[in-house]
């Protein structure tokens, strides 16, 4: 791993336990936000554990007390590399959604261990299964920054839990803890914040029990069920709608909302 984070750690942790590839986002100090070089890291590993025999079961976590918080917003700051351009940002998550929904043909299961927003939010819903901590904690974020979702949720979340449903997640933004997300179908199972990890990880292993061939046939059948017509086209879209959207006066006026704790005047803008 080339990219790291505070004390030179890197970004993401691999451990491979009973066939199970355990991928554990670590950037604790950003709640897990969604850098490029995170993504990157974890369209590799997708990459290699679906091309390792070995692994059966793809499991991804967040390190520390985060899922994932969303979309690495952070300022650039002075000395700060380049940032990539609006043509790779959207090539790398083209690449991780199509990854872990179509091309990697293992189970992959998302341990939501706590906070999973926006970006966030929607790379939980790339998974396969999903199970939370019951410290976990879910928001669609997008609406609250004047835009639309990306990183293939407006395709996932309908899916799972029904287009109005879904319209009614997305347009009345407000945090869901994990028994409300369960209720609603975003993650299939809650288990207790305290020993959440060993359960999660447990569970992996369980599935990873199963005939190799069994799960790929499975997930090869299952994920052709409701994909669009041009799964890349849509996702370049949701990328062009987000990005107009944050840009916008609109965008702009949520944002400064935010930080002054007031209510937002949106113009249609």
């Amino acid at each position: 791993m080339t990219t790291s984070s505070t004390k030179s750690e890197p970004i993401l942790l691999e451990e491979t336990r009973n066939g199970v590839r355990i991928l554990r986002m670590n950037r604790p100090e950003v709640k897990n936000a969604l850098s490029n070089d995170l993504t990157r890291e974890l369209v590799r590993c997708l990459e290699e554990a679906g091309s390792d025999d070995e692994v059966r079961v793809i499991a991804l976590t967040g390190n520390g007390g985060a899922f994932c918080s969303g979309a690495d917003l952070t300022p650039r700051q002075p000395g700060d590399p380049k940032p990539d351009s609006v043509e790779q940002t959207t090539e790398v998550v083209v690449q991780l959604v199509t990854r872990m929904r179509v091309t990697c043909e293992k189970p992959v299961i998302a341990g939501v261990n706590g906070v999973a927003v926006g970006a966030g939010l929607a790379l939980a819903m790339c998974a396969d299964i999903r199970m939370a901590s019951s410290a976990a904690r879910f928001h669609p974020g997008y609406a609250r920054v004047g835009t639309s979702p990306d990183c293939g949720l407006s395709w996932t979340l309908p899916a799972a839990i029904g287009r109005e449903p879904a319209m009614r997640f997305f347009l009345e933004p407000q945090m869901h803890d994990a028994e409300a997300a369960l209720a609603l179908g975003i993650v299939g199972e809650v288990v207790e914040a305290d020993g959440f990890d060993q359960a999660f990880v447990a569970y992996c292993e369980k599935i990873a029990e199963i005939a190799p061939l069994a799960a790929t046939q499975t997930k090869r059948l299952v994920s052709r069920i409701g994909l669009p017509d041009d799964l890349e086209a849509h996702l370049r879209d949701e990328l062009k709608y987000a990005a107009r959207g944050l840009m916008s006066e609109d965008g702009r006026e949520a944002r400064r909302a935010m930080r002054e704790k007031r209510k937002p005047v949106f113009g249609g803008k």
